[in-house]
């Protein structure tokens, strides 16, 4: 029987058992493999987990592991690499190889959005440094709007861009002083996140001036920046789509499963269902 889980701390809440089991079910491969499981390891037992991490298939990484977990790791594919950042992990034989698959979720999650034009991402920590980086790859045009505070991280990004991607255009804003028009917005902020959902990163007239929008809140699921985006008539995708392609990504990782637009649409629309049961509690 093949094992996989999620390793975190605390591990909390997640949508993962959920969305793996769904996947394995779809490719058929739920026969010989267990319940995706949930397992909390304390940051101070990680480095005396390597035996436990070496009886599994696969498994997920989230916070705090995502960067501590590399020392444990025999090999690191390229998208670990550029992210210094992991997420994803096959036992390949016995070698444990590291793939950072947030990446593909938000790229795959956005491949119907402009990412190769002009680009504003509202953010630059973690989740706002891979996807500029992502869109930077594309070939976007890109702004990143951040607070005052943040100018110097934002400014750090910026050389990380211009070094990783040759002849790209990059600019820093203020995300309160936001101007001109866009083909894409991306939310990498928490404004709107539950339970502050009345929360928006930007002004409407913001909202007027881009043509599309991408939000990584997944929970509400639809963020009140989503919310007026789609009253205006613009297409907008949140993050539960992000967080079930990167489980897509895993997959293709652990066993080469492809899956199609069709039948992954409803794993996104049944996570979307158990934020919103989630949050009526």
């Amino acid at each position: 029987m093949r094992n996989f889980t999620l390793i975190g701390h605390p591990i909390g809440h997640s949508m993962s058992p959920m969305i793996h089991d769904k996947l394995f079910k779809l490719s058929g491969r739920i026969e010989d493999t267990a319940p995706y499981t949930l397992t909390d390891i304390h940051p101070d037992d990680l480095a005396s987990s390597g035996a436990f991490l070496r009886s599994l298939k696969g498994f997920n990484v989230t916070i705090p592991h995502k960067t501590e977990i590399i020392p444990l790791l025999d090999e690191l594919a390229e998208s670990a690499l550029r992210y210094n950042s992991v997420n994803c992990v096959l036992n390949e034989g016995g070698k444990l190889i590291g793939h950072n698959t947030d990446c593909d979720g938000f790229t795959l999650s956005a491949k119907m959005l402009p990412l190769d034009g002009k680009v504003v991402i509202l953010g630059c920590g973690g989740v706002g440094r891979m996807m500029a980086i992502e869109a930077a790859l594309k070939g976007a045009s890109l702004t990143i709007a951040v607070r005052s505070d943040d100018v110097l991280i934002a400014q750090k990004l910026m050389a990380e861009i211009l070094a990783k991607c040759s002849g790209v255009s990059v600019r820093i804003c203020d995300i309160g002083n936001i101007e001109g028009k866009y083909d894409l917005l991306v939310n990498a902020t928490p404004l709107g996140m539950f339970p502050n959902v009345d929360r928006c990163p930007v002004s409407d007239s913001v909202i007027e001036n881009c043509s599309t929008f991408f939000d990584a809140i997944y929970n509400p699921t639809d963020t009140t920046l989503i919310a007026k985006a789609r009253a205006m008539g613009k297409p907008a995708v949140g993050g539960a789509a992000m967080l079930v392609y990167q489980a897509v990504k895993a997959h293709e990782i652990w066993d080469g499963d492809l899956y199609t637009p069709e039948q992954i649409s409803p794993i996104i629309t049944d996570v979307e269902a158990a934020v919103l049961a989630m949050q009526q509690k």
